[in-house]
């Protein structure tokens, strides 16, 4: 849309004024996570381990049955997508340990 003329006839009458800033909605930021979540769900993660289905799909994946890994994560969590982000997840995690060996 075009500033305004301060003229009172045409396309563009009006009063000149300054827009003001709008804020950011709070819903353009959501599901971001910061970097203190982060940091402490990896300690948490340290601290308590893997849940006993976490350590059933990364021996799945040791055995090379990505397929049947996606299917048990999407069996106890859902959705497929949410089973993808978690078997990519869990190897990196796999890759981590091989590192630190």
């Amino acid at each position: 849309m075009a500033a305004k003329t301060g003229l009172i006839v045409g396309l563009n009458k009006g009063h000149q004024v300054t827009p003001l800033e709008k804020k950011a909605r709070i819903s353009t930021r959501k599901g971001a996570s910061s970097k203190r979540t982060t940091f402490v769900r990896d300690i948490i993660r340290e601290v308590g381990g893997l849940a006993p289905y976490e350590r059933r799909i990364i021996e799945l994946l040791r055995n090379s049955k990505d397929k049947r890994a996606r299917k048990l994560a999407k069996r106890r969590l859902g959705t497929f997508g949410r089973a993808k982000s978690k078997v990519d997840d869990l190897t990196n995690v796999i890759a981590e340990s091989r590192r630190a060996h």
